[in-house]
C-alpha cells in the first residue's frame, strides 16, 4: 500500500482548511443532497465530500457509508489532494498502490474509486468529492465531466458556508 504524499503547500493547505471552519461540523442538507445525487447519477453505493487534515480524511457528507472519517495514511482521497488532480481507480485489487489497502481488503471493500479535488483557491486543495463502488467499473470522459460539475457545486457550497461564518462573526 502506498500512503499519500503531502502536497508541497501542506502548511498553507492546512491553514486554509482550518480557516473554513467546516471540519467536525454537523450535517448540512446541501452537502448531503449533493452526495446523494452523485450516488444516483453514477449508480454507485457510496459518495463522500471529504476534507483531508493532518491525520485523517473527514467526511463532511457521506452517502452509503456509516463512518465519518478514516486515517489519511490509507485514504484514496489523500492521493487526490496531494496531486491536485482527479484520480480514477477502475479496479483497486489490480492497482499495486491500493491492492493491500485495508479499505480494499476489508470493509467497505473498495473496488472502484473516482475522486475530484476541491479547491478553495487556485493552488489549495482541501478535499474531494469521491465516488466508491464495490465492483470494478469503467469511467469514461463524460463521467469525469459530470463529476467535475458536481465537484464545482461542492466548492460553491464550501464558499457559501464560509460566507455564512463571516456574516455570523460581524
Amino acid at each position: 500500500m502506498n500512503a499519500p504524499d503531502l502536497p508541497s503547500n501542506e502548511a498553507e493547505r492546512l491553514t486554509a482548511l482550518r480557516d473554513l471552519q467546516l471540519l467536525d461540523t454537523g450535517a448540512d442538507k446541501g452537502f448531503d443532497r449533493l452526495t446523494e445525487l452523485a450516488t444516483k447519477i453514477f449508480d454507485v453505493p457510496m459518495s463522500m465530500i471529504t476534507l483531508v487534515d493532518e491525520d485523517r480524511q473527514w467526511f463532511k457528507s457521506h452517502h452509503g457509508l456509516s463512518v465519518c472519517e478514516t486515517p489519511r495514511r490509507i485514504s484514496f482521497c489523500g492521493h487526490v489532494v496531494a496531486d491536485g488532480m482527479p484520480m480514477v481507480i477502475r479496479n483497486a485489487l489490480k492497482d499495486p498502490r491500493f491492492s493491500d489497502n485495508p479499505l480494499v481488503t476489508g470493509s467497505p471493500f473498495i473496488r472502484f474509486y473516482a475522486g475530484y479535488p476541491l479547491f478553495v483557491s487556485k493552488d489549495v486543495c482541501v478535499g474531494t468529492l469521491c465516488l466508491i463502488g464495490t465492483m470494478p467499473r469503467a469511467f469514461e470522459e463524460e463521467d469525469m465531466e459530470r463529476l467535475a460539475l458536481l465537484a464545482g457545486q461542492a466548492e460553491e457550497l464550501i464558499q457559501l458556508h464560509v460566507s455564512r461564518v463571516l456574516l455570523r462573526s460581524t
